[in-house]
């Protein structure tokens, strides 16, 4: 094992005169020393009862005869990071949660992990460390708060709290709503009540085959949370007597049942993100096209919000993920061969799963829309690709043509949207936003809602070399690529440029001629990086990360 370089023999009796001083014993350390890598802290909801689902682990790793040894991973929460300058950090702190993991990992010759977190950027960084150590590891979330109530009738985050600083600017509703819609939106602890980027993720955990069946969509105040975490720890021993190591499991083939999840059930955006990233470190090949290629066959059959009025909780009681995968495995959407850290198939984890509810999970062939929840365009304006949940698209918005509204920072254009600015038919344009020029590529969350609120979505399309949240809906088309910062087309455009997006045909074009793109291409002028903290990460991130097209991934090359 992995442990007995700090454990065994006579030149290790220093080594294990630490573990001594911390009350372990002889016998503690004769048995598989799992880390036990705990994001519990008291700045994210989602991860405010990480400590409670720690010691279901440990718990379990005990009883399946392990050592649990905790330790602790960074997060940021997207919500309160959103619409200022802590929102350069969050995608930029998934390379810091791997790195971390992978110091604190092999500095201590862990023979296994138990990855315990549970929203957006946590939950790809501790499934790109799981893959570049590759020692049997397993993932196991916090779970979905519970959705709040207002007047009667359900909410949450987004479709509560953000689109209402819309309404209230424009006059729809008083600050007094406003403050009590505030208050009612996130009722309990866990990752935020829709199909945003934290649950999708903790969904594709699922069909990714490192995580157990429920790991996606039972709710966090749950008992049967606490239990599915004691089960994870109680697997992860099991997993390294047996030695099965997660690119034993996240194969290419694991990617395309996780990225059909994705298109099935509506998922965020940035799942393109970090699916290409967590796959980059697995050493598998994956591509943009192969979502594009998985949306054009796959039906969307679960329309969550920020998609629909459905919610986690709702697909929970429908049958939860095993109830979708193993649906579309009957439909020969999904290959139920691919291996899993149960020890089983996916099919073999899926096959008792029965749908409860055929309006929250459709059947194949009465689905929501017949292609998948997320597109990639392509054109003149995103040579590289960007990136579209067309299963928010208003129908009236998914072929659009407009004038293009320029702005070079997320800022900027949250300020001439509340300003009532912005007209209908207009395009948004958010540029200087990406891994690059953010840096960190922030979300526009804000002004994505803002505009929903102020009921324009069905007549305003934005575009950014930036992201989104997993709650944005709209004709919202994000990861831009090459950025604008990268001297991208994006970068070139002009005030009142005529924008072209048709999402069903795939195509996001500029009506201007490549001769004109090509002259104001060689009057371009690389902008200076955008101010940040002396010495700060950011400087270094932006000078090592690559093109949202392939994960916003760090450069290895150097």
């Amino acid at each position: 094992m992995n442990s007995h370089q700090v454990t065994k023999g006579s030149t290790r009796a220093p080594h294990r005169s630490l573990y001594y001083a911390m009350g372990y014993t002889l016998e503690d350390l004769e048995k598989p020393l799992i880390g036990v890598v705990n994001a519990y802290n008291e700045i994210i909801p989602g991860h405010f009862h990480l400590n409670e689902i720690a010691q279901a682990v440990k718990l379990g790793v005990a009883a399946g005869g392990g050592t649990p040894l905790e330790f602790p991973a960074i997060g940021i929460c997207d919500g309160i990071a959103m619409n200022h300058s802590g929102m350069h950090y969050p995608l930029a702190s998934r390379e810091l949660i791997a790195d971390s993991i992978e110091a604190v990992t092999i500095g201590h010759k862990f023979d296994g992990l138990v990855l315990i977190g549970n929203c957006d950027k946590i939950v790809p960084g501790m499934l790109m460390a799981a893959a570049r150590l590759n020692i049997p590891a397993i993932y196991i979330s916090g779970g979905p708060m519970l959705p709040g109530r207002f007047q009667g009738e359900d909410t949450d985050l987004i479709k509560g709290a953000f689109e209402a600083v819309g309404a209230y600017a424009s006059g729809k509703i008083s600050a007094d709503t406003l403050e009590e819609l505030s208050q009612s939106a996130c009722p309990t602890c866990g990752s935020c009540a829709g199909m945003y980027t934290a649950n999708t993720m903790n969904c594709l955990a699922e069909a990714l085959g490192m995580a157990l069946p429920g790991n996606g969509t039972i709710p966090a105040p749950y008992g049967a949370r606490k239990a599915l975490a004691k089960r994870a720890g109680m697997k992860i021993v099991d997993l390294v007597k047996k030695d099965i190591k997660p690119r034993e499991i996240m194969t290419l083939e694991a990617f395309r049942n996780a990225i059909t999840l994705d298109m099935a059930i509506g998922g965020s955006s940035n799942t393109v993100l970090h699916l290409l990233a967590i796959a980059n470190q697995a050493q598998v090949k994956l591509s943009l096209e192969e979502f594009d290629k998985i949306s054009g066959k796959v039906p969307n059959i679960c329309k969550l919000n920020p998609s629909g009025i459905y919610r986690i909780s709702d697909l929970h009681e429908a049958g939860g993920i095993s109830a979708v995968l193993n649906r579309l495995i009957e439909g020969g959407l999904v290959d139920g061969s691919t291996f899993t850290v149960t020890g089983q198939t996916l099919a073999e984890n899926v096959k008792n799963a029965k749908v409860m509810n055929n309006e929250v999970i459709r059947p194949l062939d009465q689905p929501y829309s017949k292609t998948g929840g997320i597109a990639v365009l392509k054109g003149n304006l995103a040579p590289d690709g960007a990136v579209v949940k067309q299963a928010g698209v208003a129908q009236e918005m998914l072929t659009h043509k407009g004038p293009a509204r320029v702005y070079n920072s997320e800022e900027e254009a949250f300020s001439a949207i509340m300003g009532g600015k912005i007209n209908k038919g207009d395009v948004v344009i958010v540029r200087y936003e990406g891994p690059k020029g953010g840096p960190g590529m922030r979300e526009m969350l804000s002004p994505t809602s803002s505009i929903i609120g102020m009921g324009l979505d069905k007549d305003v399309a934005l575009i950014t070399d930036g992201r989104f949240s997993g709650g944005t809906a709209g004709a919202a088309i994000g990861h831009v690529s090459p950025e604008a910062a990268e001297g991208g087309p994006i970068g070139l455009l002009e005030e009142g440029d005529i924008i072209e997006i048709d999402i069903p045909r795939r195509k996001l074009n500029v009506q201007v001629s490549e001769e004109e793109l090509a002259q104001r291409k060689s009057k371009w002028v690389k902008p200076q990086p955008k101010a940040t903290f002396p010495n700060s990460y950011l400087k270094r991130y932006a000078a090592l990360v690559t093109s949202a097209s392939t994960g916003a991934v760090m450069r290895d090359d150097f």
